[in-house]
């Protein structure tokens, strides 16, 4: 009886997550890679939070003014209000109105606070999904980590919890792209956290880095936002490690480190390595340890997905 030939089962495709043969995966990275910014549909970010960004570059904005621009979109504002009264911000007053919550917290709290609102609404569907709800937490972490260093550092908190927001701008909008292609790129990728940077780049023609400058312009938001999408990713800033986009790169590494990194298998900077390189006053903020750091990030991020 002749022997019948085991079929090797064919590999599945990065680009379409589906079986297919060498060539086609050939001609599928080729299209991709062809593929121009204009032409890729990136769905909208929340109109209100990117005209929010706008609105407070300018000195000039009255509270009055964003309190109408929030309270535009009803869904939105009953959000930001929610958020506004969570332990998150822990007020000590019930938050009633849009218009209280920009008295109480401020033009840069609530920018933040309304860029998380719009990521939420963003990924939407896409976080009960494992893979992308830890790009969300990510963020999050990233966002909270920096408001703390800044803190230490005599920096704007809030302006460091906003960038902390932005900085993976464009891996949001990959996601929202292609939410099952990027979440099996997650489940599948190891490495540093920039070695998927060439993966994205072959499977959608940018790295989520390019993809975040294209926003940031697209968008026409303030140019520094620019290096807080680029910079995020180098092993070791090599910059001024107290400007706002140094902030945000050692952040981004914490969070990894911390437990909050967007892929299982990242590998991390150790957390000895990350304290040398913050100034005296922004170590100390860290030296009740690594698990510390890790419970009240959690502590912080529950308080928002319980709402």
């Amino acid at each position: 009886m002749p022997t019948r030939k085991l079929r090797r089962p064919t590999p599945l495709c990065r680009y379409c997550t589906k079986g297919c043969s060498p060539l086609q995966l050939q001609a599928h990275s080729d299209e991709t890679a062809k593929f121009p910014w204009a032409n890729l549909r990136i769905p909208p970010f929340p109109q209100v939070a990117i005209q929010m960004l706008r609105l407070t570059d300018n000195e000039d904005i009255s509270m009055r003014q964003l309190s109408v621009l929030i309270s535009s979109e009803p869904a939105f504002s009953s959000e930001v209000l929610t958020i506004a009264n969570s332990a998150l911000y822990g007020s000590r007053f019930s938050i009633t109105s849009v218009l209280q919550a920009v008295v109480m917290l401020g033009t840069n709290a609530l920018r933040g606070l309304c860029l998380t609102v719009a990521v939420r609404i963003y990924l939407g569907e896409s976080l009960k999904h494992e893979a992308l709800r830890a790009l969300w937490r990510h963020n999050m972490a990233c966002a909270l980590i920096a408001r703390q260093l800044a803190l230490a550092g005599s920096m704007n908190g809030d302006t460091a919890y906003t960038a902390g927001i932005m900085h993976d701008v464009g891996r949001l909008a990959l996601a929202a792209f292609s939410p099952a292609r990027y979440a099996a790129l997650l489940q599948k990728h190891s490495g540093s956290s920039s070695s998927i940077l060439a993966v994205e780049h072959a499977l959608f023609g940018f790295d989520h880095c390019e993809a975040g400058r294209h926003l940031i312009r697209d968008w026409k938001l303030p140019s520094d936002f620019e290096a807080i999408v680029s910079d995020h990713h180098a092993p070791r800033y090599k910059g001024d490690p107290w400007c706002m986009s140094g902030l945000i790169n050692v952040s981004c590494r914490l969070a990894d480190t911390a437990g909050f990194a967007v892929f299982q298998g990242c590998e991390t900077t150790p957390y000895a390595d990350l304290l040398e390189e913050l100034p005296d006053s922004a170590r100390q903020t860290l030296s009740a340890g690594l698990e510390q750091l890790s419970f009240e990030i959690s502590r912080q991020i529950n308080a928002v997905e319980s709402l």
